[in-house]
C-alpha cells in the first residue's frame, strides 16, 4: 500500500504530461500581448445627401408638381458623413492588411488605426464579395504581420482568441472554443464557416480569429444574434479557404473562379432510394448548363457528384467549395455515381461569368407573407441612405407583427433582408417568390444588414398546428 502511496505523485505526473497541447491555458495574456501590433482598427467614410426623404406612408400624387419640387430639393441637398468600425489584422510587414469585404463596401475613404496610435490612409487592393474578403494596402514598413495556421486543423472544442474592435472599443481580447465547423448560414455559394463561442459583436468584422499558437485560423465576419450583441454565436471565414482569395487579389487586385456549370442539391430520402443510393451523401445534378464545362467533359442532368480530385463530397455546398480550389483551365477529376454505377469524369473547369447586377427597384408598399409577421418594401438608394445599410439591394423591414415569426427571430423595423437559405433576395417580388417555397415548419436562414452590420437570423415557420 506505501508503495501505491509513493507511486500515486509519479502516476499524476504521468497523466498531467499526456495532456494535450491545445488543453486550456492558464492565460491569453502572452498571446494577446504578442499579436496586439497586427490587429488595426478600421473606419471607413462615406458620403451621402443629408435628406431623409418623407416618413413612411407621407408622399405627393404621382404626377403632382410638388412631387417634382421635392425631388429637386433632394438632389441639391448637401452632402453628409456615413462612419462605420471594423477590424482588420497585418499579413505582410510592407502594409497588406485584410478585412471583410461588407466593413470597406462602398466606403469613400478608409482609415487603418495602428495599435501605437499612428493613422494610414488604406487603399482598397480587391475584394470578393461572395467570400466578403477584402485586400488593403498602406504605405508602412516593418509591420509586426500574423503568422496564418491551418483552419483544417482546428478541431470542434479547440480554443480560439478574437481580437479585434467591437463597438469601437480597441484591442478587446475574447477567447472561446470552437463551437462547430462547416455552418452554412446562408452568407453566400461558399459558406464553411467556423461557428464560436468567443464573444464577437459589431465592429469584430474582419478581426482575426487565433488559435492557441497564436495562428490566425479564421476571419471574424458574422453574427447570430436578436439584438445585434453578442449571443454567443459567431462565425468566421476558415482562413485556408481566404489565403487563395487574399493571394489572387494581391497579385491582380480581383477573383477569377473556377466552376462546372452544374445546378446541384441535396439528395433528399426518396431521391436516394429512387436512384438506388446507399446513403443521400453527394451533390444530385438536376440540371447541367448547355455548353458548360461539365456537359463537355459528359456530366449528365441525373448524376451524384460524391468526389472532387478523390476528396469526399458529402453535401451540395461542399461542391463550389472544392471547385473554387481550382483556376479555370485546370483539369479535375469528378467522381459520380450514374445508374447506380462509379466512374470518374475528368473535366477542364472554366471560368466563372461576372455576376449581373441588378439595378434597383422602386419602391412599393406591398407586404411580404404574412405568415412571418412581416411588412416589407423594396430597398432603393435612398431607403438604404436612411438605414444607413451596406447592401444595396434586398427588402427594408417596415413592420413586424408582434408574437410571429420573425419578431420571435429578432427581426426589427428597419432591417434589410438581402439573403434567404443562400438565395440572394433583390427585390419584394423575389422575396415572395422565395418565401412561397417554404412548407410550414420550415426553418429559414435570414441574413440581414442592420444599420450596416451584418446578421443572422433564424426563422422558424409555425407548424399546422401552431395558432400563430
Amino acid at each position: 500500500m506505501s508503495h501505491i502511496k509513493r507511486l500515486f505523485p509519479l502516476v499524476l505526473i504521468a497523466v498531467m504530461w499526456a495532456l494535450p497541447a491545445n488543453a486550456m491555458p492558464d492565460s491569453f495574456a502572452d498571446l494577446a500581448a504578442a499579436q496586439a501590433d497586427s490587429v488595426v482598427n478600421i473606419s471607413t467614410t462615406k458620403r451621402v445627401k443629408t435628406a431623409q426623404g418623407l416618413p413612411p406612408g407621407f408622399g405627393f400624387p404621382q404626377g403632382s408638381p410638388f412631387e417634382e419640387f421635392f425631388h429637386d430639393f433632394l438632389r441639391n441637398m448637401p452632402e453628409q458623413e456615413q462612419h462605420a468600425l471594423g477590424t482588420g489584422f497585418v499579413i505582410s510587414a510592407d502594409g497588406y492588411i485584410v478585412t471583410n469585404n461588407h466593413v470597406v463596401d462602398s466606403a469613400d475613404e478608409v482609415l487603418v488605426k495602428m495599435r501605437d496610435g499612428s493613422e494610414h490612409q488604406a487603399r482598397v487592393i480587391g475584394a470578393d464579395a461572395k467570400l466578403d474578403v477584402a485586400l488593403l494596402k498602406i504605405k508602412a514598413k516593418n509591420l509586426k504581420a500574423v503568422t496564418l495556421g491551418d483552419s483544417q486543423a482546428l478541431r470542434v472544442g479547440d480554443w480560439v482568441v478574437a481580437i479585434g474592435n467591437p463597438f469601437g472599443l480597441e484591442q478587446t481580447v475574447t477567447a472561446g472554443i470552437v463551437s462547430a465547423k462547416g455552418r452554412v448560414i446562408g452568407s453566400g455559394p461558399y459558406d464553411d464557416f467556423i461557428q464560436t463561442d468567443a464573444a464577437i459583436n459589431p465592429g469584430n468584422s474582419g478581426g482575426p480569429l487565433f488559435n492557441v499558437r497564436g495562428e490566425v485560423i479564421g476571419i471574424n465576419t458574422a453574427i447570430y444574434s436578436r439584438s445585434g450583441g453578442n449571443n454567443g454565436i459567431g462565425f468566421a471565414i476558415p482562413i485556408n479557404l481566404a489565403k487563395s482569395t487574399v493571394s489572387e487579389l494581391r497579385e491582380t487586385g480581383h477573383i477569377t473562379r473556377a466552376r462546372l456549370g452544374v445546378h446541384i442539391t441535396d439528395l433528399d430520402k426518396e431521391t436516394a432510394k429512387a436512384l438506388g443510393l446507399k446513403n443521400r451523401e453527394g451533390a444530385l445534378v438536376p440540371q447541367v448548363e448547355a455548353g458548360s464545362a461539365a456537359d463537355k467533359a459528359g456530366i449528365r442532368a441525373g448524376d451524384v457528384i460524391v468526389s472532387i480530385d478523390g476528396e469526399q463530397i458529402k453535401k451540395a455546398h461542399e461542391l463550389p467549395i472544392r471547385v473554387a480550389r481550382h483556376a479555370p483551365g485546370d483539369k479535375v477529376k469528378v467522381g459520380i455515381i450514374r445508374d447506380g454505377k462509379a466512374k470518374t469524369i475528368t473535366v477542364t473547369v472554366e471560368a466563372m461569368p461576372d455576376d449581373k447586377v441588378a439595378s434597383n427597384a422602386m419602391a412599393s408598399d406591398q407586404q411580404g407573407k404574412v405568415r412571418l409577421g412581416l411588412v416589407v418594401k423594396d430597398l432603393n438608394r435612398d431607403i438604404a441612405r436612411q438605414l444607413h445599410a451596406r447592401v444595396k439591394q434586398g427588402v427594408a423591414v417596415e413592420q413586424v407583427q408582434p408574437g410571429m415569426p420573425a419578431a420571435r427571430a429578432g427581426i426589427a423595423r428597419g432591417d434589410v433582408i438581402y439573403r434567404i437559405n443562400g438565395e440572394d433576395v433583390k427585390s419584394l417580388k423575389e422575396f415572395t417568390a422565395t418565401i412561397s417555397k417554404f412548407e410550414p415548419g420550415a426553418v429559414l436562414r435570414v441574413m440581414l444588414d442592420r444599420g450596416g452590420d451584418q446578421v443572422f437570423a433564424l426563422i422558424q415557420l409555425p407548424a399546422p398546428h401552431d395558432k400563430n
